[in-house]
Formats: C-alpha cells, sequence, structure tokens
C-alpha cells in the first residue's frame, strides 16, 4: 500500500465483539491501510486493555496503539505504570496511555467513587514521576494515598497521555496536562473548533506549546456501501445509545435543542428498551427511533458514499483538530472511504 495517514485512526474491536481474536485481521489490514493509530475502549467481558493493548503491540510493526480510553482507578497505579512502560519498549514507543472518567453508574456499581478532574490531574502527575524514575514517598492526594511508589530509578520514558474529553474541566485539564485529546463522537462542527480552542487556550495558560497536545476528533464514518441495516445500528442506535448514557452532557455540549432531548426520552419505543439501544434494540425499533431523532444530530457524522465520506473526514482537520478517528467502521468496511481519501491528499 502506498505512504502512511498518521492522521487517520480507528477503534479496534468496535462495539460489541464475541472474540478478541477479530483485531488480528483488523490491525493487519489497518497497517496495509496505512492507517497512524488504532484505539482501543475497554470493556469488562473480552476488552481488557493489558491483554489487548500486549497482543496488538506484538502483531505490529507501525501503528501506534493506543487506549481511549481506561480508568486510573481499576488498577493500582503501579500497575497502570507498568504496564504502559512494558508496552513503550515493546512497541519501540508506539503506546498512548488514554484515560478518561468512564461511566459513573458502572463505576457506582463496581464500588469506586465518581472520577474527578483533581484525580485525574493527580494520577497524571504520578505517572510521569514514576516514569521518570523518581521514588514517590507518602503520597497523600486525590488520586490515593500511597506510602511508597517505585518502578526503576533508571527509568527515564516519554509516555505520551491521553485523555478521553467530553466537558470544559476536562478539556482544560487536557491542554494543561495531558498531550493527546479525544473528543467524542456525534460532536458538531461548532462544538469541534470549540473544543480545539479550549484545549488548544489551556495549554497555552499553561506555559505549553498549544501546537505539543495532539486532538483527535472520534467521527462516525458510516459509508453507504454497508447494508442498510448495518448502517442504522452504527449511526441511529450509536447515537441513541450515547443520549441514553448522558444524553443532557451531549446536548448541553453542542447546544442542541434539551426539548428535543425529551421527546426522545419520552418517545414510548426508547422508554421501552431494556438496556442499550445499541445492544437491544431491534432492527423496527431502530428505524423508528431514527425518525425521532433530529437530523441535525445525525448529520454529525461521515455518512454516504466512499468519497463522500472521505471529502467530510477530510473537513474535520479543517477544524483544527491533529487527527481522525473514523470511528464505529472496521478496517475493512473503512478501506474504500481509505482509498478516497489518499486520493484527496
Amino acid at each position: 500500500m502506498n505512504d502512511s495517514m498518521p492522521e487517520l485512526g480507528f477503534y479496534a474491536l468496535g462495539g460489541h465483539v464475541e472474540s478478541p481474536r477479530e483485531m488480528y485481521g483488523e490491525l493487519a489490514l489497518a497497517e496495509r491501510l496505512g492507517l497512524g493509530t488504532a484505539f482501543f475502549s475497554e470493556r469488562f467481558n473480552v476488552k481488557e486493555l493489558g491483554s489487548l493493548t500486549g497482543a496488538a503491540g506484538a502483531v505490529t510493526e507501525r501503528l501506534n496503539i493506543a487506549t481511549a480510553a481506561t480508568n486510573h482507578n481499576t488498577r493500582h497505579p503501579m500497575v497502570t505504570a507498568a504496564w504502559a512502560t512494558t508496552m513503550h519498549r515493546l512497541t519501540n514507543g508506539r503506546f498512548v496511555l488514554g484515560i478518561g472518567r468512564g461511566l459513573a453508574p458502572q463505576l457506582k456499581a463496581f464500588g469506586l467513587p465518581p472520577v474527578t478532574t483533581a484525580q485525574l490531574e493527580d494520577f497524571i502527575g504520578l505517572m510521569r514521576r514514576l516514569w521518570k524514575g523518581e521514588t514517590v514517598e507518602g503520597h497523600s492526594g486525590p488520586a490515593g494515598i500511597y506510602p511508597t511508589l517505585r518502578l526503576d530509578s533508571t527509568f527515564d520514558e516519554k509516555i505520551p497521555i491521553g485523555l478521553t474529553a467530553f466537558g470544559p474541566a476536562t478539556l482544560a485539564l487536557a491542554g494543561r496536562a495531558a498531550d493527546v485529546v479525544v473528543l467524542h463522537t456525534y460532536f458538531s462542527d461548532d462544538t469541534v473548533v470549540r473544543c480545539v480552542n479550549a484545549v488548544r487556550s489551556a495549554a497555552e495558560k499553561a506555559g505549553r506549546d498549544p501546537a505539543a497536545v495532539k486532538v483527535w476528533s472520534c467521527y462516525a464514518t458510516v459509508p453507504d456501501h454497508l447494508p442498510v441495516e448495518l448502517q442504522l445500528k452504527k449511526t441511529v442506535a450509536r447515537l441513541a445509545t450515547y443520549l441514553q448514557v448522558y444524553g443532557d452532557l451531549m446536548v448541553k455540549t453542542n447546544n442542541w435543542d434539551p426539548d428535543a432531548l425529551q421527546r426522545f426520552r419520552e418517545d414510548p419505543v426508547v422508554a421501552g428498551l431494556n438496556g442499550w439501544c445499541d445492544a437491544v434494540a431491534t432492527q423496527s425499533e431502530i428505524e423508528h427511533i431514527g425518525t425521532v431523532l433530529p437530523a441535525e444530530w445525525l448529520d454529525a457524522a461521515a455518512t454516504g458514499s466512499a468519497e463522500a465520506c472521505a471529502k467530510k473526514v477530510s473537513a474535520q482537520l479543517d477544524l483544527g483538530v491533529d487527527g481522525v478517528i473514523m470511528h464505529c467502521s472496521t478496517p475493512a468496511e473503512l478501506e474504500p472511504v481509505v482509498e478516497a481519501y489518499r486520493r484527496l491528499r
């Protein structure tokens, strides 16, 4: 395949999967296509990130491997720091440790406290110190109380830290403390621009080079050569699921109409779902929900022909982001889009 495109990424093992071995074919094709980064989300079933990233690093040579994201409080910080260092050296510097807030109801069910901005910032500071070979004594901060933390006094690792960012507090933290930022799917163009500006402004205020913080747009990319049923599941059902989980935040962030969100929630089909839409809704239910969601909300995605999708992906870069994660589709499904994008370059 031709030259690489470091500005393009994808999610490996996107959505609900039966076997993690599916990623091997995805990663091999992604490298052949010239994609830059494979992102991994974490689910506590067959998508545990320590295992997945180790395997992914071992079977790739050029792809960056990024978590987007794991939680800082589901592993002891020594485990996370050692995992990241191991991955950094295993991949010759291709690993990005991406963290995020996670789902508050899930964390509560696990007996874990809600993730705060202060915890994330404190945790990032601990990782940076450990990777520099420091011994951390008597730490008492938002991330926890630790009498002694140490990896190896000879370490001097430069491991990028990423943040999945949604609200203003996390965007500001990303600007002042992170190296990589992953925005949320179904952000309008105006929201993407506003988020990029927030990150760059926070970086500048912290005395950092704003351009050194790499911002990724997470952009639903669903070409129309896929079966219609699958297209609807990857667009309507996926957006509906986000609205089920954190609809108020999505609507507020995008400056969308809150009355439309209320109508969505009160719709009898939506209200009758016994779980997340993209996991339990039938085809007819998804089709109905598509009539309930405002067209403007669904337009925040790349759909249509491969050429149309490629143009919309390219247009995301014009908004100021450094890269575009072509979300919701596998490398095989994205191959015509990638080829069309290459012709645009």
